[in-house]
């Protein structure tokens, strides 16, 4: 079956983050919407057929988590990342950023500190800190070609004895990193020999692209199985983030006694009655539809790279190795971040996000959302160029189409 990417799905009135509340973020509400991580893609059919089964049925109770549950989670992650998860390992929770409050509630002490690696997704700052927990830095290195690295003798120079949580975004957002096997390694060994624990969020772990291959940090020694939290969901992949199906994967008996105990004591850990019929349904019966969406995707990017090359240099975007984000570097614009954000918010009509919000070293980049049709993109970006190039006319890059 071919799966339609380009049909265009008005979700304005829906209550989506994404269109329905631009006018309280950014000022305005005629922006084309480019920024909240998840896809304009229409759910996959085999998805809402499933919900719409049990819909069928006028009753909705109390309900137990389906047998197939765990056991199609589990086959899932052997058959597409090699990774042999045992079922006492893993437990629902109710979301990933809720899930990295709930370890910091659960398994830090008072002056516990917490690294994060900027730039990066935003609520890793923000979890800890609303907590009362010290956020240390560990900058990535950015390479000459833009691409990121870690940099260890940083983190060696900034973790104390204080330091007990590392939160690893693997695939990295924003940038799209798929971590080599040799950097995970080095980074369990480091945080292992300290205590440090590491929450890997993995959440874009099934759409890596271009060939490229997501290893699951867990798996990569057995100190890294010792120290490690992960976290996963079919919400990215499966575009389902409102049905909230996240799970936390936990080999250490000693990490999974602390942390699955605090959930089981509060109640967090059993899922609502759509998040297991929808996991099962994604996991089951959704490979085809990933390989077309992830080839959609690899379209976009590929599309948008040639255009910015061709018509607007001065926008370098950093090619994804996995997720449908692309961290566009703005810099040689030469504006600053309020000329930057009102170029793109109030001269070219679209809302993106704005790279200092992924901490430090995000200053003068935008996180574009490329999962869209198209044609909504290719219209964005026209709307951009022509606001960074006025005298630029509309049949030079007619034939990108």
């Amino acid at each position: 079956m071919k799966y339609d990417f380009d049909k265009i799905i008005e979700r304005r009135g829906t209550g989506a983050i994404k269109t329905d509340v631009l006018k309280e973020r950014y000022g305005r509400d005629d922006l084309t919407a480019l920024w909240v991580a998840d896809m304009d893609f229409e759910t996959p059919e085999f998805i809402t057929d499933a919900l719409k089964k049990r819909l069928e049925h006028s009753l909705f109770g109390y309900t137990a988590e389906p047998e197939e549950y765990w056991p199609t989670v589990m086959k899932w992650i052997e058959d597409h990342h090699q990774w042999k998860v045992e079922r006492e390992w893993i437990t629902y929770i109710p979301g990933i950023v809720k899930g990295i409050g709930m370890v910091i509630n659960a398994m830090l002490e008072k002056d516990d500190k917490v690294i994060i690696q900027p730039p990066v997704y935003h609520p890793f700052r923000l979890i800890p800190q609303g907590n009362r927990h010290e956020v240390v830095y560990n900058p990535l290195h950015e390479n000459e070609d833009g691409s990121y690295s870690m940099d260890f003798d940083n983190l060696e120079a900034v973790c104390d004895d204080r330091c007990r949580l590392l939160i690893l975004s693997n695939p990295h957002n924003p940038a799209g990193i798929v971590w080599p096997r040799e950097t995970l390694e080095r980074l369990a060994s480091f945080c292992h020999s300290r205590g440090i624990i590491v929450i890997s969020d993995e959440i874009h772990c099934d759409m890596a692209l271009y060939g490229n291959k997501h290893i699951p940090f867990a798996s990569i020694s057995p100190e890294a199985a010792a120290c490690s939290i992960t976290f996963g969901a079919p919400s990215k992949t499966f575009n389902i983030a409102g049905i909230v199906s996240s799970y936390a994967i936990v080999p250490s008996e000693a990490l999974r006694e602390r942390f699955f105990g605090w959930l089981h004591a509060n109640e967090m850990n059993a899922a609502p009655m759509f998040s297991p019929i929808a996991t099962i349904a994604a996991f089951r019966d959704g490979e085809e539809w990933r390989q077309q969406m992830l080839r959609y995707v690899e379209g976009n990017i590929d599309w948008l790279c040639t255009f910015c090359t061709e018509n607007m240099p001065q926008i370098k975007p950093l090619k994804p190795q996995a997720s449908f984000l692309v961290w566009l570097d703005c810099r040689a614009l030469g504006l600053g971040h309020d000329d930057l954000v009102d170029l793109f918010v109030n001269k070219a009509r679209l809302a993106l996000n704005d790279g200092e919000t992924f901490n430090p070293g995000g200053q003068g980049f935008m996180r574009l959302n490329v999962a869209v049709p198209r044609s909504v993109l290719r219209e964005a970006m026209e709307r951009l160029m022509k606001q960074i190039s006025p005298s630029i006319e509309r049949d030079t890059f007619d034939s990108q189409a």
